[in-house]
């Protein structure tokens, strides 16, 4: 007989997403408002995704249980 099914973590579902090759990959921080008071290369800086930490990423595959 089969398990429960595991819920994935809807906060982590919205902020996460996976790449090709499988890696976790994040916005970054910093880049929501209040943009007129921060430098153009510091903005510049904040574009694009990054690859999630990877002494974070045991912690978010337990939020993600079916890989997204």
């Amino acid at each position: 007989m089969a398990g429960k099914k595991l819920k994935s973590h809807s906060g982590a579902s919205k902020r996460l997403r996976r790449s090709g090759t499988g890696k976790l990959m994040r916005r970054k921080a910093g880049r929501r408002h209040i943009l007129t008071s921060k430098a153009r290369d510091r903005k510049r800086r904040l574009k694009g995704s990054v690859v999630v930490d990877k002494t974070m990423t045991m912690v978010v595959n337990r939020l993600l249980p079916y890989n997204l």
